[in-house]
């Protein structure tokens, strides 16, 4: 990775400014392990990857089935205290994940419901824009990345981001999974977290690499089929496409020109 003086001297500032514990600066400056494995990957075929919801479909089953296949698969650890929990996907109620639609008379089969959140994948990812380390990235196919080997965790990114999507890892990694995934992309030495860093969904982008849907869209499959539809928001002729042509759908904070790839059919 090419970098010329100025940002060495940029990035070993912010280092020492935020006392970084037990990374040193080369390590900051070596390709992270999941971004160096990703790069032997070619890209998917999708040109930018988006999902679709249908929340009549989206019953609590559906939804339990999502999150434990994403973390099941992510090897996210279960830290027990909800102020340190780590989410890559989970639920929230109508007016936490819709704070701008301000309906009066909203319809009473949504003022209980739940609602299934991630990572929006932005078309213009704040969170990339702040990382000084280049930790979180966007894709050539849209997918916004992290690399946890890399995050130095400033948390700026997790500021930048409108949406919650970003957790920062507190706790003891020890806590993951005790059947752990071995294909989940981390370290090949400690396949588990390192504490102070953030992490976020990812889309499943090795999945993806292979021609395999995300964990979560094929765990929704096995419950209701269509519950979430996944494909290139760029195709036309793309399954995602074909749903979102016939049916209303919303998204998180469209107003703040994020540009969300992440719609929800009502």
């Amino acid at each position: 990775m090419a970098m010329d003086r100025r940002d060495f001297l940029k990035i070993a500032g912010l280092t020492a400014l935020l006392g970084i514990g037990g990374k040193t600066g080369f390590e900051l400056l070596a390709p992270g392990a999941a971004e160096a494995a990703l790069k032997d990957i070619p890209l998917t075929a999708g040109k930018k990857w988006g999902m679709a919801l249908d929340v009549l479909l989206l019953d609590e089953e559906v939804m339990d089935a999502c999150v434990e296949a994403c973390h099941n698969h992510n090897n996210v650890p279960h830290i027990g205290n909800p102020k340190e929990e780590i989410k890559w996907i989970w639920k929230e109620t109508y007016d936490h994940a819709f704070p701008g639609q301000e309906n009066e008379y909203l319809a009473e089969a949504f003022k209980k419901k739940n609602f299934l959140l991630l990572c929006n994948h932005c078309t213009n990812p704040p969170c990339c824009r702040v990382c000084p380390t280049k930790a979180t990235w966007k894709r050539e196919d849209g997918i916004v990345m992290m690399d946890m080997h890399r995050c130095i965790g400033c948390r700026f990114c997790m500021a930048a981001c409108p949406y919650g999507a970003r957790s920062f890892n507190w706790g003891d990694p020890r806590k993951a999974p005790k059947e752990l995934n071995p294909d989940f992309p981390t370290n090949r030495e400690f396949p588990m977290r390192s504490m102070g860093v953030v992490e976020k969904c990812t889309f499943c982008a090795e999945r993806l690499a292979k021609g395999l849907f995300p964990a979560c869209v094929e765990a929704a499959a096995k419950v209701k089929p269509n519950a979430l539809i996944f494909g290139d928001l760029d195709d036309p002729q793309s399954e995602v496409r074909g749903a979102l042509r016939k049916r209303y759908s919303i998204r998180r904070k469209p107003e703040l020109g994020t540009g969300p790839n992440i719609f929800y059919m009502i």
